[in-house]
């Protein structure tokens, strides 16, 4: 399918669930990896504890996200989508100006690098997760506009999309009880 033919509800939807699950996968991942509810938990971190309903839930909320994402991907679709080695073009987009390039001071950005005294290891640390996030959200969104045929795609994204959502309430739900 060639950019400029990709509408924009289905490239919301299918942004919002490519987001999700890869943000959860990439999430599940690094949460063990580099052992983040040690660092979350930890006095005084600025950040919420893991056990925390807003950080529980948070799986829940990347669907708006996801929505957030096609709206900025929509107008440009005609670069992005439907061209050879599109899911570069789309990752260096993610990570140019979502990562590397954000106005914000965050770890791992420019301005992160420039205006805050937190380790280079803690800047690069995140890389290995938010850099791999926006390679399969890439490679997984263009794949799937790149090939509306294939309808078993649709069961096989839609299916652990809803299980990603279900889950940190059914969690929460469980807690209480």
């Amino acid at each position: 399918m060639e950019g400029r033919e990709v509408r924009f509800i289905p490239l919301a939807v299918k942004t919002a669930v490519c987001h999700t699950i890869t943000y959860f996968v990439m999430g599940v991942i690094a949460m063990n990896l580099f052992h983040y509810a040690d660092f979350f938990n930890a006095p005084n971190s600025g950040w919420r504890h893991t056990n925390d309903p807003i950080v529980i839930l948070g799986v829940v909320f990347q669907p708006l996200r996801g929505l957030l994402f096609a709206s900025v991907f929509y107008p440009l679709r005609s670069a992005l989508f439907g061209r050879k080695h599109d899911w570069l073009i789309l990752v260096w987009l993610l990570i140019g100006i979502g990562i590397l390039g954000t106005f914000a001071a965050p770890a791992g950005s420019l301005e992160g690098f420039i205006y805050t005294t937190t380790s280079l290891s803690v800047h690069l640390r995140g890389y290995v997760e938010i850099v791999t996030q926006a390679v399969l959200l890439s490679v997984l969104l263009c794949f799937w506009l790149k090939h509306p045929e294939k309808k078993w795609l649709n069961w096989a994204l839609g299916a652990p999309f809803i299980i990603v959502l279900i889950l940190p309430i059914l969690g929460m739900l469980a807690a209480k009880h």
